[in-house]
């Protein structure tokens, strides 16, 4: 049974427009909102620009500034999301890792369709390496869409010839743009944040002309050999559980170490509840654990 402060956040999530009903900017606008809650006090959040793009260092406490560093993307179906939105949750991941994490606004869909958000991905990774950041101490993070771009991204290093970050975490991420997974309908009932209509709108919108089997825009569909150590988790009460479970089983086919976890009762990146529900802070302490694991210090 989940607990009573993680009750209390379905509800809320549950009482938030649908982009089916309410349309783009609805939806937008109650992320935005949704999200957007006051930093805690330990938290700063430095605006700076990377590869052409907004971004913002965010780091909790007295983290130092040679630290390891946690690149994340955030989520919102590669159409809705931004810094404001996922900035508490960043937060709590460099508190609970010991990280600092440059948190990446790269560009949004319909107004920027595939491969917008791979380009920022990557371009962002490249310029950390060029500024000297050694790769041992970076990793690569997102929640959603935000998974899928990391994926994408670990791909396109790979196949580029880049030094490889040291590990990736991935929260509910989306890799299958083709919607193929039986939870989109097995737990169409359970999930309170995405249904059928808003994933199928999300695909085309980021899509544009590409195939959704296209392997940066769904990398469930690519050759996962050589990458590094990579968490996967998701929750059992998620449309896009079935995704986190063939990218796992993949990367395992691939001779990929994968630590994948499917959290009984949970929701789509429950992770984000992490200060007030006692799964979501569990979730992030697991994170956490992985990355201490990985990263060189």
């Amino acid at each position: 049974m989940a607990s009573d402060e993680m009750q209390m956040m379905l509800e809320l999530v549950s009482a938030m427009p649908s982009l089916g009903g309410e349309g783009l900017a609805a939806a937008r606008a109650a992320l935005q909102s949704g999200g957007a809650l006051a930093l805690d006090d330990d938290v700063t959040a430095e605006p700076t620009s990377i590869a052409g793009r907004p971004a913002e260092w965010v780091r909790a406490g007295s983290i130092a500034d040679d630290a390891p560093v946690l690149l994340y993307f955030h989520g919102g179906g590669y159409c809705l999301g931004s810094l404001d939105s996922h900035r508490r949750h960043v937060g709590n991941l460099s508190r609970a890792a010991d990280v600092r994490c440059l948190h990446l606004d790269y560009r949004l869909a319909p107004e920027h369709p595939f491969p917008a958000a791979v380009t920022d991905a990557v371009g962002a990774y490249d310029a950390l390496l060029a500024s000297g950041q050694d790769p041992s101490r970076l990793a690569l993070g997102g929640d959603s869409a935000g998974g899928g771009l990391a994926m994408a991204a670990l791909v396109s290093i790979r196949d580029a010839g880049s030094p490889l970050p040291a590990a990736a975490v991935l929260m509910s991420p989306w890799v299958d743009l083709a919607l193929t997974g039986g939870s989109h309908k097995s737990r169409a009932e359970d999930d309170p944040l995405i249904d059928a209509d808003a994933m199928d709108a999300l695909s085309g919108w980021y899509l544009g002309d590409t195939r959704a089997d296209h392997p940066l825009a769904s990398p469930v569909y690519a050759d996962l050999s050589g990458l590094p150590p990579i968490l996967v988790d998701c929750g059992d009460a998620e449309v896009l559980r079935d995704d986190s479970v063939m990218l796992a089983e993949r990367l395992e086919a691939a001779g990929v170490q994968v630590d994948h976890r499917v959290w009984p009762e949970m929701i789509h990146v429950f992770q984000v509840f992490a200060g007030m529900a006692p799964e979501a802070q569990e979730g992030v302490d697991r994170i956490a654990a992985f990355l201490t694991t990985h990263l060189a210090r």
